[in-house]
C-alpha cells in the first residue's frame, strides 16, 4: 500500500515536471529546401499538412510550370526556395490583374504553431536574397507581411516588408495600427542586392505589444536595418490569430518599370518563446498574481481584482475554455490539465495576462 501511494506521488510529480517544462519549453517548425522536386509538397507539409499554403500564379502561366522551385545555391553551399514572377502574363492567382503574387503562408488550416495568438512572443527567423538588378514598383513590392485573420482589420496587414522605386530604391518597413499604413523605418535597398541577408524578427503580440527586427548581411554580418519599439500594438480588432506570409506581391501600375525576378528564400524558422516573455502590461508597483499555482480546483488573484474586469482562459492552443466576470475565486474543476493562460480585460481589451497549471 504504501509502495502504491509512493507510485501516485512520483506519478503526479513527473506530471508537475512535465507541466513546468512545458512553461519553459518553445514550440518550433523549421522549413528547408531539400533539392529539386515536390517544393510545393515539401512546403504544404510544414505549413499546412493536408492542404494548400502556395499562391502561385500557375494557372496564368500553365506554360512555365511551378513558380517556386528548389536550387543549389554557391554561397551557402545549401539547396535554397526560388520563387519566380513574370511581368506578364503572371497576375494574382487569377483573382486580381493589377498586381501579381507569388507568396507562401500560414493560414487557418495551419498548424497551431504557425498560428500567433494575443499574448504569445514569437521569433521569426529567415534568409533572403533579391537580385543585383532588383526593380521595384512605385507602388508596393511586398516581400513579407504579418496579417490578421478574422476582425475587422484583417485587410490591413499588420507589418509589411516592402520594396519601393526610388533615388534610390527603398526598403521599407511598413506597421498598420488600425487600418492606415505608416513607415517605422525605410533603408538603401542597394546594399540588399545581390547578396544573402538573414533576417531576425521578435514579436509580442498583444494591444501593448512589442516589435523588433534585425536584418544583417551573411558574408560578413554587416547590420542593414534594425527597428525596436517596446510599445507598440501589435494586434488588430477581434482577430483569430497573425499569420506570416513570405514571397513577392507586386503591383503592376507600374509595369513598364518592371522586369522577370526571381527571389530567393531559404531557412525559414518560426519559434514560440517562453509565455513568461510575452506581454504583461500589469503595473509593476501593483503586481497581480494567480493562486494557488498549480491549481486543481479553483484559482484566485492577489490582490483581489475590481469587479468589472473581465477573465479569460486559454489553452497553450489558444482555444478559449472559459470567460466570466471577475469574482473572488474561479472554479476551474472542469479544465483539462495542462498550462493555461489567463487574460484580464477591460471593455474588450487585453490589460494583463499571466498562466498557471491547471493539475
Amino acid at each position: 500500500m504504501q509502495i502504491r501511494k509512493k507510485s501516485h506521488r512520483s506519478n503526479a510529480m513527473i506530471l508537475l515536471l512535465m507541466l513546468l517544462f512545458s512553461i519553459t519549453g518553445k514550440a518550433q517548425v523549421t522549413l528547408n529546401a531539400n533539392g529539386p522536386g515536390d517544393t510545393y509538397e515539401l512546403i504544404n507539409s510544414v505549413f499546412a499538412p493536408g492542404y494548400d499554403v502556395i499562391e502561385a500564379p500557375d494557372c496564368s502561366h500553365q506554360a512555365f510550370g511551378r513558380h517556386i522551385d528548389e536550387v543549389f545555391d554557391d554561397h551557402l553551399n545549401k539547396y535554397v526556395f526560388r520563387f519566380h514572377i513574370h511581368v506578364s502574363p503572371d497576375n494574382d492567382r487569377c483573382i486580381n490583374f493589377d498586381r501579381q503574387r507569388n507568396e507562401i503562408k500560414a493560414y487557418d488550416k495551419s498548424p497551431a504553431s504557425l498560428k500567433a495568438i494575443e499574448g504569445e512572443t514569437v521569433l521569426y527567423e529567415w534568409k533572403f536574397k533579391v537580385d543585383s538588378f532588383f526593380q521595384s514598383s512605385g507602388s508596393f513590392t511586398h516581400l513579407h507581411q504579418l496579417k490578421a485573420v478574422g476582425g475587422s482589420e484583417e485587410s490591413m496587414p499588420l507589418i509589411t516588408f516592402t520594396t519601393r522605386k526610388g533615388t534610390p530604391d527603398q526598403l521599407e518597413l511598413r506597421y498598420a495600427r488600425n487600418t492606415t499604413q505608416t513607415t517605422l523605418e525605410k533603408v538603401d535597398l542597394t546594399p540588399f542586392k545581390g547578396t544573402w541577408v538573414s533576417v531576425k524578427e521578435v514579436v509580442t503580440y498583444g494591444e501593448s505589444g512589442r516589435y523588433s527586427v534585425t536584418i544583417q548581411r551573411v558574408s560578413d554580418g554587416k547590420e542593414l536595418l534594425n527597428y525596436r519599439n517596446t510599445n507598440l500594438r501589435m494586434w488588430k480588432t477581434d482577430a483569430s490569430f497573425i499569420r506570416p506570409k513570405w514571397g513577392i506581391y507586386r503591383s503592376l501600375n507600374d509595369a513598364s518599370r518592371l522586369r522577370d525576378e526571381m527571389l530567393y528564400f531559404s531557412d525559414f524558422s518560426i519559434t514560440e518563446g517562453d509565455t513568461s516573455l510575452a506581454l504583461n502590461t500589469e503595473d509593476q508597483n501593483n503586481p497581480i498574481q494567480v493562486f494557488p499555482n498549480p491549481a486543481q480546483h479553483s484559482i484566485g488573484f492577489k490582490p483581489e481584482l475590481d469587479a468589472h474586469l473581465t477573465v479569460e482562459i486559454y489553452d497553450q492552443l489558444g482555444r478559449k475554455l472559459l470567460s466570466e466576470v471577475s469574482q473572488s475565486t474561479i472554479n476551474i474543476s472542469h479544465l483539462p490539465r495542462g498550462l493555461c493562460i489567463v487574460r484580464l480585460k477591460e471593455n474588450n481589451q487585453c490589460k494583463w495576462i499571466s498562466q498557471f497549471i491547471k493539475i
